[in-house]
């Protein structure tokens, strides 16, 4: 997993390559903006620390300028800077997070991996019409809303939802969901699809979750 460090400072660097080259990250660093672009442009990074202040271009302005382009990778501050204005000057620009200069590297791995693990999280979801799949939490919400399902249930409708567009055939379900590879009675699909419905407040007329007769379900994107 690749990290880059916007850091002008060449003991920072070799200390924060240190130390997160043991943690298992691969370390990539620029010492100013026009450095810190060229490796954006050649590699794809998981996170990125950034110094506050960069000679000639500040680290807010190469905050703003990643930003631009790319709204999803973790941004983390490095700064000496602790008021609320820097805070909110910071978080404004784009930021994902910050931490005060000197700093424990224990803190600062902490915030590495909360950043992390959100930005995984943010990106394994499946969002269908007012629909969300957070498989990494096994939550599913309609319209914000989080829905209480069974285990089976969620289960259920996030293979359905993994698979949406295409018809998933009852042999199907009961293998990958239930785990039964024999010849089995499919008419308890149509109980919890019924609790499903349920849950979801769907009618008739709404066509999320489609039953194709005979064969099995279908989610409409």
């Amino acid at each position: 997993m690749k990290i880059l460090v916007i850091e002008d400072q060449w003991g920072i660097i070799q200390f924060l390559k240190q130390g997160l080259t043991e943690e298992g990250y691969e370390i990539h660093y620029a010492q100013n903006a026009i450095e810190a672009y060229k490796k954006i442009s050649e590699h794809t990074f998981a996170l990125i620390l950034l110094d506050w202040m960069l000679p000639q271009t500040s680290g807010i302005e190469v905050c703003k300028h990643i930003r631009s382009t790319d709204k999803k990778t973790p941004i983390l501050f490095l700064t000496a800077k602790d008021t609320l204005q820097d805070t909110i000057e910071g978080l404004s620009a784009g930021a994902n997070d910050y931490i005060k200069k000197p700093f424990h590297f224990e803190e600062l791995l902490m915030r590495i991996k909360v950043q992390l693990r959100t930005k995984q999280e943010v990106e394994e979801r499946v969002e269908i019409k007012n629909y969300t799949l957070v498989p990494s939490q096994n939550k599913f919400y309609k319209d914000g809303i989080e829905i209480n399902l069974t285990q089976k249930e969620y289960l259920f409708l996030a293979f359905l939802i993994k698979n949406k567009g295409v018809v998933c055939s009852r042999k199907q379900i009961l293998a990958e969901v239930w785990h039964i590879n024999f010849e089995y009675d499919t008419a308890v699909l149509d109980v919890f699809m019924n609790a499903i419905r349920k849950k979801l407040k769907l009618d008739k007329s709404d066509n999320f979750i489609q039953t194709i007769r005979g064969v099995g379900f279908l989610i409409n994107p």
